[in-house]
């Protein structure tokens, strides 16, 4: 039988932080090929960008340790599963994914930080 180990993450560096417009945010996530979802904990809104995973980041992810370059959120009291822009730059209605982590410890976690450290 194979051994199965759960080793959660123990440190989260954040390297910039910045609170945006709601439509900044949906601006964001589309891209050439489609949309990117964002992520929804608790009252938060938010997506983060990761470092290339170059050897010494692989190295300290295994040993426990994320580094975010930088986030950006916005409060959104209510969780919705998409979110709409409506922007004729894009050629109309994008919709945008919205994935709850509000049961994820990490996410948890930040938010509970990001509460603290931002004054929300």
């Amino acid at each position: 039988m194979v051994k199965i180990m759960y080793e959660p993450s123990n440190t989260l560096v954040i390297h910039d932080v910045v609170k945006v417009q709601l439509d900044d945010l949906l601006r964001e996530r589309i891209m050439p090929a489609g949309t990117m979802p964002l992520y929804w904990c608790t009252g938060i809104l938010f997506s983060f960008q990761s470092p290339p995973m170059v050897e010494e980041i692989v190295k300290e992810y295994i040993n426990g340790k994320i580094h975010w370059m930088e986030v950006h959120y916005t409060e959104m009291k209510e969780y919705s599963e998409v979110l709409s822009l409506d922007d004729q730059h894009y050629g109309g209605t994008m919709k945008i994914r919205v994935i709850d982590t509000s049961k994820s410890p990490l996410h948890n976690d930040f938010i509970k930080w990001l509460k603290t450290n931002r004054n929300l």
